[in-house]
C-alpha cells in the first residue's frame, strides 16, 4: 500500500502531538510508501519509505500558501498515494474530498471528540470509513465509523526497575483548556487537604492563546486556597519524556469527558501507574477502584485518598494489571494492524 497520510504536526518533541511521530513510524512497516502532509514541521527522524511534506506554518507562511501547497502536494504526489489518512482534522477532508474521490483514492478520517457539527457531517459524507476510539465521540453515530485501539507506544511506555514514585504524588498532564477540567481536580486536592490527607501534586501542559486566562484562573484558585505548598504548575512536557513523569507519580488523574477518550490514561497504565479517570468508555473494563463520577470533585477526592491508602504490594498488582489492558487492547502494533486491515 502507499498511503498519503494528513495531520497537525509532525514532531517527536511536541508535548500534545509528539506521538504521531511513533504512529508513522509503525504505520510505514505496513507500506510500501508513505507519504506525510502536515501543518508544521519539526523534529523528526523517519524510515526511508516516509517522506515529510510541510505547508509551512514554522516558515511563518500564511493561510493561502497552506491551501496552495495542499493542493499542489495532493496533485504532485497524486501516484506515490493509493488512500489518505487525515488525522483530527476534518477541515483537509472538506478541501481534499472531492477531488481524492474523483481520483480514486479511498478516504479515511480519524476524530475522536464529544464535538462536530454539519460540517464534520459533511466531512464524513466524503469518506470511506471513520476511526474512533470512544463510544461518546460525535463520529461515533457514524455507519461509517469502526472502533479503534488508542494506539499506545508500550516500548516507550512501560515500568523501569529503577523507578522511584513520591509518596502520595498527583499527577495531572494535559492541555490547560477548560475540557480538561483541571479546576475539578483542584477542588478535590483542596477537599483532601482540608481533611488532612498529605499529599503533592503536578499539573503540567501549555494552554492555547486563548486559554490563558484559564491558566491563570487555576493559579489564582491555588493561591486563594492556600494550596501552594501542596500543588506546582510546569510547562508541558516533550511527549518522548512523559513516560518518566508518568513513573515518579503515585496517581496519574484524567477528568476529560468521555467522548474525548484521552492516551494519557492508557500512557500512564502502560507505565504501571495508578490511574483515576471518569471516562465511561473504561466502565467494565478496569476495576471500579480506578473510576470517579464525572464532575464530582468530591468523589474524586474519596477514591484518591483511597489509593493513598493502598500497601506497596497491592498498587504493585495493581499496575501490572493495569498495564497488561493496555498490551492487550490498545497498543501502538494493534491500531496499526486494526487499521491497514481496513485500509485494503
Amino acid at each position: 500500500m502507499k498511503l498519503l497520510i494528513i495531520t497537525q504536526k509532525v514532531d517527536r518533541s511536541d508535548d500534545m502531538l509528539g506521538f504521531f511521530h511513533a504512529w508513522i513510524e509503525e504505520f510505514s512497516k505496513h507500506c510500501e510508501k508513505v507519504t506525510v502532509i502536515c501543518l508544521q514541521r519539526g523534529e523528526c527522524d523517519m524510515p526511508a519509505n516516509v517522506k515529510v511534506l510541510s505547508l509551512g506554518k514554522e516558515q511563518g507562511a500564511s493561510r493561502l500558501e497552506y491551501i496552495f501547497r495542499f493542493y499542489r502536494y495532493l496533485w504532485n504526489e497524486r501516484k506515490n498515494y493509493d488512500a489518505v489518512f487525515v488525522h483530527m482534522n476534518r477541515e483537509y477532508v472538506l478541501l481534499g474530498g472531492a477531488l481524492w474521490r474523483v481520483m480514486g483514492k479511498k478516504v479515511t478520517l480519524w476524530s475522536n471528540h464529544y464535538a462536530g457539527n454539519f460540517l464534520t457531517n459533511i466531512a464524513m459524507m466524503f469518506c470511506h470509513k471513520v476511526f474512533c476510539t470512544s463510544k461518546y465521540s460525535y463520529t461515533a453515530r457514524s455507519k461509517k465509523t469502526v472502533f479503534m485501539p488508542v494506539g499506545i507506544d508500550t516500548e516507550l511506555f512501560k515500568k523501569e526497575n529503577h523507578d522511584v514514585k513520591k509518596t502520595n504524588s498527583v499527577l495531572f498532564l494535559a492541555r490547560m483548556a477548560p475540557s480538561k477540567k483541571a479546576h475539578l481536580v483542584i477542588e478535590a486536592l483542596r477537599i483532601l487537604r482540608d481533611e488532612g490527607v498529605f499529599f503533592t501534586a503536578d499539573f503540567f501542559g501549555n494552554p492555547t492563546p486563548e486559554d490563558t486566562p484559564y491558566l491563570e484562573s487555576l493559579k489564582e484558585k491555588v493561591t486563594q486556597d492556600s494550596l501552594d505548598d501542596h500543588i506546582t504548575f510546569g510547562n508541558g512536557v516533550p511527549h518522548k519524556e512523559t513516560a518518566q513523569i508518568y513513573r515518579a507519580h503515585t496517581v496519574f488523574i484524567n477528568a476529560s469527558p468521555s467522548g474525548m477518550y484521552d492516551k494519557t490514561i492508557f500512557e500512564a497504565m502502560a507505565c504501571e501507574s495508578l490511574v483515576l479517570t471518569s471516562n465511561l468508555n473504561l466502565k467494565g473494563k478496569i476495576d471500579d477502584t480506578f473510576l470517579f463520577k464525572e464532575d464530582d470533585a468530591d468523589s474524586l477526592a474519596q477514591k484518591l485518598k483511597a489509593l493513598f491508602l493502598l500497601d506497596i504490594e497491592t498498587r504493585e498488582k495493581y499496575g501490572k494489571i493495569l498495564r497488561t489492558s493496555v498490551v492487550q487492547e490498545q497498543s501502538l502494533s494493534l491500531l496499526a494492524e486494526r487499521l491497514f486491515k481496513e485500509l485494503q
